[in-house]
């Protein structure tokens, strides 16, 4: 499937993972914000982890925060970070591109493409992408 254009609907999730990260941000700390859309209409967010070891990107966040309210049709995710004044989308990393894939597999997913924001179903942003043998 090639990628789309955002539309309305995208934009407000961007807004949204906007203002988590804005709400939270911390230079070091929680540099990337991120929010999902469900079924239901509800918008779950979450921003990043940041520690010495290993921190989890704002995705897993945002997604473990939907499935832990209930939730199991995600639409859309997306990711933001800060830049002059306002938040640039970002392109998942390979780890939430799997983990994506593994949990919401046609979500839309929302990310930037050499600064063009453009969206594809999160199964078609990881080709030759391992699976596990009992899910096909």
């Amino acid at each position: 499937m090639p990628a789309l254009e955002i539309d309305a609907e995208d934009q407000r999730l961007i807004e949204a993972a906007g203002d988590a990260l804005s709400r939270n941000f911390h230079p070091v700390r929680h540099t990337v914000g991120a929010a999902v859309v469900c079924r239901s209409g509800k918008i779950y967010t979450g921003v990043n982890i940041e520690s010495c070891g290993y921190g989890p990107c704002a995705e897993p966040i945002a997604l473990g925060a939907a499935l832990t309210n209930g939730e199991r049709e995600i639409l859309a995710v997306v990711a933001v970070a800060q830049e002059g004044g306002g938040v640039a989308v970002l392109s998942p990393c390979g780890n939430c591109r799997q983990l994506l894939l593994d949990y919401t597999p046609e979500a839309m997913v929302i990310y930037n493409d050499g600064g063009r924001v453009l969206k594809a179903r999160a199964k078609d942003l990881l080709p030759g992408a391992y699976r596990n043998l009992d899910e096909g």
